[in-house]
């Protein structure tokens, strides 16, 4: 078996939408990712995605950055603005743990922080089986925690809210409640839709599990890496500063050139199902391996500039390169939360009262309008026991925003 890399640009995104190259890169972590969306392929994969893109529309986007977001930023930033400090890593995950719950369909009837923390403290250990092939633990030791986090999730959220849902589909197919009162999340959009897509129990279970622990822990990372970029970025640049206090498209921006720099999967591996020839002309067998460098090629000089490695809000993008560069996938495996994490491009008539955002931008600018900054007498340290460059603990100072 060979393995392949590939790191520039254009030829990574040709390989991300090679059709005979399937996902590989999560087989380690079979444990919790074995056939969920992510890892599927061909039929399987466009079946399953086409019924769970009925969640992720452009109104659900609207409504979740509108109406569910700033009651949980509200309901978790509240006790951090007593304290005046906060992990960052453990805000952003709360916050947004939280939004994730409620679109893949997890219900949370204590409302409390303590339930909150219990579904992190699982959701933590999924993540860690997610990305196994990056983890510098004894991986059947993650893999036998792993297995236990799913028992207890199943348990106590899981089967609770698979219950709630199925007992209202059938009050729906009764005639007793109307479409619009049914959840708008993906684990009632999979029981609706049984008949096309067939998934045992179990697959079920995980694939719930799976959005979870995507949806959080990228997020919460994104935010991280994002306030980091900016924060440096504008104490070289107090220009900036000052306009980011007025100008949330530049925000968004800055927050794109961030996510750029800091793609949530840094490679994207897959593998031969036939033989196929690579973009850079190379070919490759059935079972040979490619590795995407997705950080490399978000810092191609060629593309993006003889400064590619550092960040740079006022970058000039060729035409039709996206300002996060590959960050989000390209082809049939395009992440479906970009336009939730990072909010659309903006068009040179958008009106910015309108605008979505996206969750790690208003993030970001809801910590800037309370003075967040790094906590001098506690540094921020790297994730241990993985090799993804990721922060582990980033201590932060904040202020009470002030209210009209």
């Amino acid at each position: 078996m060979n393995v392949f890399t590939i790191s520039r640009y254009g030829e990574a995104m040709d390989a991300l939408k090679e059709a005979q190259l399937a996902q590989s890169g999560y087989d380690e972590g079979a444990v919790i990712m074995a056939d969920v969306l992510l890892v599927l392929h061909g039929a399987a994969h466009r079946a399953r995605r086409l019924v769970e893109l009925r969640v992720f529309r452009r109104d659900f986007f609207r409504y979740y950055e509108q109406q569910v977001f700033p009651a949980t930023l509200a309901q978790t930033i509240g006790e951090y603005e007593t304290l005046g400090q906060a992990d960052l890593i453990e805000f952003s995950v709360r916050v947004t743990l939280n939004l994730t719950a409620d679109f893949a369909g997890i219900d949370r009837p204590a409302g409390d922080s303590r339930e909150t923390e219990h579904l992190r403290r699982l959701v933590a250990t999924f993540s860690e089986g997610a990305i196994l092939v990056h983890s510098t633990r004894d991986k059947e030791v993650v893999r036998s925690e792993v297995r236990a986090a799913l028992a207890e999730f199943d348990a106590t959220f899981y089967q609770p809210s698979l219950a709630r849902r199925q007992a209202l589909l059938r009050q729906f197919a009764a005639g007793q409640l109307g479409l619009e009162q049914l959840p708008r999340d993906v684990l009632t959009v999979l029981l609706q839709n049984a008949d096309k897509v067939a998934m045992p129990a179990e697959l079920m279970m995980r694939e719930i599990a799976f959005y979870l622990q995507a949806g959080s822990h990228s997020t919460a990372n994104a935010t991280a890496h994002a306030f980091h970029d900016v924060s440096t970025w504008c104490a070289a640049n107090p220009q900036d500063r000052a306009r980011i206090g007025h100008d949330p498209l530049f925000l968004q921006r800055c927050v794109h050139e961030s996510l750029r720099l800091h793609p949530a999967s840094p490679v994207a591996q897959r593998r031969a199902v036939c033989p196929v020839a690579l973009p850079d002309g190379r070919g490759a067998a059935t079972d040979d391996r490619v590795v995407i460098d997705m950080s490399a090629a978000n810092r191609d000089p060629g593309v993006f500039g003889v400064d590619a490695e550092h960040f740079n809000p006022h970058r000039v993008l060729p035409e039709g390169v996206t300002p996060w560069g590959l960050t989000f996938g390209v082809g049939a495996h395009t992440c479906l939360g970009r336009d939730l994490d990072g909010g659309v491009l903006p068009r040179a008539d958008t009106d910015s009262a309108a605008h979505q955002y996206g969750i790690v931008p208003l993030l970001v600018q809801a910590l800037l309008q309370r003075n967040a900054r790094p906590d001098p007498a506690r540094p921020a340290t790297a994730a241990e026991n993985t090799v993804r460059a990721n922060w582990g603990s980033y201590p932060i100072l904040l202020d009470t925003l002030a209210r009209e």
